[in-house]
């Protein structure tokens, strides 16, 4: 498994906002939910790491190659920023490594023949369905 990558902390922008739904007064005054803000296009990862992110149909990237993390689910803002760390670091090292390509293969002798003789049996089950002729 290879290592991690890592990200630098001046490539991350982040911020703190009020959260959204329930939560009282607490989620009224206090800003503990984080938008974490990461430049693709512009950032230290390798080209094809930007370019496998850059395809990657996600709603949170948006047309510059901006990715925009929302962070709310705790009520501390560290718990919420160290969550959208972790969360940028798997999409990151979701898309570090390469997928193999496919290579296309020739179907084997034997598999053209069950074929061909597969298609044989089926043409007489079809040529028996004709009308009975009397003689």
């Amino acid at each position: 498994m290879p290592t991690p990558i890592t990200i630098q902390e001046n490539e991350v922008e982040v911020t703190a906002i009020r959260a959204q739904g329930a939560g009282g007064q607490n989620v009224n005054k206090v800003s503990s939910a984080i938008h974490l803000r990461f430049d693709i296009p512009a950032s230290s990862l390798s080209e094809g790491v930007k370019e496998r992110m850059l395809a990657l149909r996600d709603s949170r990237i948006t047309q510059a190659g901006v990715l925009v993390i929302k962070a709310q689910q705790y009520r501390t803002q560290d718990m919420n920023r160290l969550d959208a760390f972790t969360r940028l670091h798997e999409l990151v090292n979701s898309v570090a490594i390469a997928p193999r390509l496919r290579r296309a293969t020739q179907p084997t002798k034997a598999s053209k023949l069950r074929r061909i003789e597969g298609k044989s049996q089926r043409s007489e089950i079809k040529r028996g369905r004709g009308k009975v002729r009397d003689e």
